[in-house]
């Protein structure tokens, strides 16, 4: 009976470490794709994300869970849904397809940093490369602590003193796009997008973005808001194209 225990054991062992084997081995990873080479020929893809109908009011944030953060902040309002006019700030957008699927891109050396400053994250939204360093440092005089809830890659949270070196992260799997929070303030939240190639953005303050070198071909543009949720449309670029496209979201029509 013992002998046939040790042996369940065993392969149970044995299954879970193949399992995790398998889980870290993604697609975007696999050495099998060719590596994307530009020829010259690369199309940019540009363009704003406007809104249309009646636009929600910031919230104020009542930040007397920790009062080393008041007098951080003029003004403690909600960033879910930031404007310029009837232009979104914090829109991410990116392209998908199977050309892009079906290599494998030169991994960047730089890492991304995400700041922890006046008691929240800066940026709110961002966007790396697979297996690309993120750097998150505490500005701030209070303790910190980041929590990403993915679902693909793994959950981790960590605590940060006050000027304490910064965290550095790496994320295995694509996912667009991971949650982030602070148990500490729980009105402080960002978003991560993790992407296996570099052909994405973030809308900047006037609510634009501008993706360069895409490969000529077909290809599906997608943008995301963190309230207002997703759009996608397809896109064909000619070699050397400049390509506007412009995305509005109805405010009145919240996933």
């Amino acid at each position: 009976m013992k002998h046939r225990v040790s042996i369940l054991t065993f392969l149970l062992v044995i299954a879970l470490l193949f399992g995790v084997n398998v889980a870290s081995q993604t697609p975007s990873q696999s050495p099998d794709k060719p590596l994307y080479q530009p020829n010259g020929t690369e199309a940019t893809i540009l363009g704003t994300i406007g809104v249309n109908g009646p636009i929600p009011k910031a919230r104020r944030i009542d930040m007397a869970a920790d009062p080393v953060c008041i007098p951080l902040n003029d003004k403690p309002e909600t960033e879910s849904f930031i404007t310029n006019g009837d232009r979104l700030v914090n829109v991410f957008v990116y392209v998908k397809s199977e050309v892009i699927s079906a290599h494998r891109f030169q991994p960047p050396d730089s890492a991304v940093t995400m700041e922890r400053r006046n008691c929240r994250y800066s940026p709110h939204v961002l966007g790396l490369r697979v297996g690309q360093t993120l750097s998150i440092a505490n500005l701030d005089p209070t303790q910190h602590n980041t929590h990403p809830t993915p679902k693909l890659n793994q959950e981790w949270n960590q605590t940060q003193a006050a000027q304490q070196e910064p965290i550095l992260k790496t994320f295995p799997r694509e996912e667009v796009l991971i949650p982030f929070k602070c148990n500490h303030h729980p009105w402080e939240k960002a978003y991560v997008a993790v992407v296996d190639h570099p052909f994405f953005a973030v809308t900047d303050r006037l609510g634009n973005y501008e993706i360069r070198g895409v490969p000529a071909g077909t290809h599906t543009l997608a943008v995301w808001h963190e309230e207002l949720g997703w759009q996608e449309v397809e896109i064909s670029l000619s070699p050397n194209e400049n390509r506007r496209a412009d995305f509005t979201f109805d405010s009145n029509k919240k996933p």
